[in-house]
């Protein structure tokens, strides 16, 4: 198809239009895997195509997300490791639009680069596809930007879009939520993809080694650790809320506890979290003893081991984390919906 497409001009300004269409042939197995049954197009056109089957919805309303993965992206260029960033540009993204109880449907990435080789972009466009089966969307489109002399030859940045649709009955609000409310917490992985700003000063990772296992990381390099791909909670989600009311959901990604419960709780009400509850993973007591960084703003930028929070009535606590158990969530309580002016009370 491509076969006529060469340009010597455009070659010697920098941009090999000849590594693009490589670089989507190897991309295309992985595409596939993403393939749901709405999908009604291929990858190449201008344009990603998707029936709705709007079977038992009544009033169909769409739920779209966007975000990027941020400086993580610098760990993955020091670890030279780029097949699981993709999961995170998903995972940011998901597990927006799970908030207000939409079913992702299908997902577009961006991604824009000093040098396109092939083989990169396509280990890139490999984390975004697994991204999306764990999801369950389909990746039905993107775009690769070759942009030297804007990116560094061996930099990129990766940004995403997904769309997902939810009943109007069903939209998650928290206009039923109530004092005695029950916040129970979703464990994260790590650091998942906000704050690291701040993470990279802390190790100063474009000069230390963070290669080197550390003992206070079980063996695992700091690297590692922090490349670690955000967890996307799209499934146990969704089976939690075919069979409980669920009152508020949070993701919590930049701006930690302080930031993000908040956004699912109405006015008059608080949340009041249990901090010796909190199961804090060793990557954050690690950053909070190398950063000398205090414990309001340990909480108030990461996620500290919770990735998602759903509050829930008391009544039904106890069913809904046996659901979340029995969809791989080690999910447990944190605590509890309160009368008050502070909207989180740690």
């Amino acid at each position: 198809m491509y076969n006529q497409s060469k340009s010597d001009s455009y070659a010697a300004a920098g941009v090999d239009i000849t590594a693009g269409y490589k670089a989507v042939e190897l991309m295309k197995k992985h595409i596939a895997r993403t393939n749901t049954p709405g999908v009604c197009s291929d990858v190449g056109g201008f344009g990603g195509l998707f029936e709705l089957d709007l079977n038992g919805i009544q009033k169909p309303v769409l739920v779209s997300g966007t975000d990027g993965v941020g400086t993580k992206l610098k760990i993955a260029f020091i670890m030279d490791k780029h097949d699981t960033i993709g999961i995170d540009c998903v995972a940011m993204c998901v597990n927006d639009v799970i908030c207000a109880g939409a079913k992702p449907l299908f997902f577009l990435d961006y991604i824009a680069c000093g040098k396109n080789v092939p083989e990169r972009i396509a280990d890139i466009v490999k984390g975004v596809a697994e991204g999306c089966v764990q999801a369950g969307a389909a990746l039905i489109g993107g775009e690769t930007a070759e942009m030297p002399g804007f990116y560094p030859i061996d930099e990129y940045d990766l940004a995403g879009y997904c769309t997902g649709i939810v009943d109007k009955s069903k939209i998650i609000d928290n206009k039923q939520m109530k004092e005695g409310d029950v916040i129970i917490a979703l464990p994260s992985t790590g650091v998942h993809s906000n704050g690291f700003s701040l993470v990279r000063k802390v190790f100063d990772v474009e000069n230390a080694d963070i290669k080197k296992p550390m003992e206070e990381l079980g063996g695992k390099s700091v690297g590692e650790a922090l490349l670690t791909p955000t967890k996307i909670y799209v499934k146990p989600i969704l089976a939690l809320l075919e069979q409980i009311k669920v009152k508020g959901i949070s993701h919590i990604t930049g701006g930690g506890f302080y930031e993000n419960i908040p956004r699912s709780i109405p006015d008059g009400l608080g949340a009041k979290v249990d901090k010796n509850a909190v199961r804090i993973l060793p990557i954050f007591d690690l950053i909070a003893k190398v950063g000398g960084i205090s414990e309001r703003d340990m909480f108030n930028t990461f996620n500290m081991g919770v990735g998602m929070c759903v509050i829930v009535s008391p009544e039904e606590a106890e069913k809904a984390i046996e659901i979340l158990k029995a969809n791989g969530e080690d999910a447990y309580v944190i605590g509890e919906v309160v009368k008050s002016e502070d909207k989180v009370i740690l």
